[in-house]
């Protein structure tokens, strides 16, 4: 990876020491931003092109689902990460069907575990903008084939 750019990654936790925890685990392997809350992340966001965000469930001003749902319109290519230190299934499926995460990650995790979890939600991240990109160009050449037919029939 040491050539391509890395992965811009925003891990947003009210807890201090799991920020500082997070960016020395990752700051070899990936762009880490972190933010104390969720509004410094919607910050990070809004300056940064960020394509992975991990946020708390438990957090003062904003849970995790809630930042994600509210994100998931203005930032809806970047993929989510929900962790959080209590299992609960109802914030499970809140996660899955408000904030359309990604994963959902237990604390205390392996550094390692996360680092490839963050490295298979980058893949999804890149086949879908490839997708995106595809789709946009397959548009255009049906364009121009449909008025290439036009010109041919019009000619006729």
């Amino acid at each position: 990876m040491s050539l391509e750019k890395k992965i811009s990654v925003l891990y947003i936790d009210d807890e201090a020491n799991n920020l500082d925890s997070f960016k020395a685990a990752f700051r070899r392997d990936f762009n880490v931003f972190t933010a104390i809350s969720a509004h410094d992340g919607l910050q990070l966001l809004k300056q940064n092109q960020i394509e992975i965000v991990l946020s708390d469930q438990r957090m003062p001003e904003m849970t995790g689902v809630e930042f994600f749902a509210q994100i998931k319109d203005k930032h809806p290519d970047c993929m989510r990460i929900l962790i959080t230190g209590f299992a609960d299934i109802t914030t499970v499926i809140d996660a899955i069907n408000m904030g359309q995460v990604y994963r959902y990650v237990s604390k205390p995790w392996c550094n390692e575990d996360l680092k490839i979890l963050i490295q298979q939600a980058f893949e999804v991240y890149k086949l879908r903008a490839d997708n995106k990109k595809l789709t946009a160009d397959l548009l255009l050449v049906n364009q121009q084939l449909e008025f290439v037919l036009r010109q041919k029939l019009s000619s006729l």
